[in-house]
């Protein structure tokens, strides 16, 4: 392992907490019954790990900024030191926002970074 290749998988774990804790925080906006914040989270950071594998064409990469958005719920997802909750727990039986995006963002992950290369399906060019 190289130093620059560690340096880009600790970037994308930076970036991936950036945009889980947007995420966490954004995905309860409901426009009266439409959960708007929830779709804009998951395009956001379906977007990003799919940008992050791409660009860098490398899976470790985009599973480290994966690892940093799922990270960034986790902490966000518990009470805080003052007794707040950014994601609180739905009523028995409900399904809430902050469950949906607590399971969907593994999801896109897993599907974002087990998805098959393309370089190595390329023809070659003569």
């Amino acid at each position: 392992m190289t130093l620059s290749r560690a340096g880009t998988w600790l970037v994308a774990l930076i970036v991936g907490a950036v945009y889980g804790v947007a995420g966490t925080i954004g995905q309860a906006t409901h426009w009266g019954w439409f959960p708007v914040g929830l779709i804009v989270a998951l395009v956001g950071v379906t977007a990003i790990v799919v940008a992050v594998r791409v660009l860098t064409s490398d899976r470790w990469s985009a599973l480290a900024t994966a690892m940093g958005t799922m990270l960034a719920t986790l902490v966000f997802s518990g009470a805080g030191p003052g007794g707040s909750v950014v994601v609180p727990a739905p009523p028995e039986g409900e399904l809430s926002t902050g469950i949906v995006w607590t399971i969907a963002v593994p999801v896109v992950a897993a599907i974002v970074v087990a998805w098959p290369s393309m370089a190595s399906r390329r023809p070659a060019s003569s």
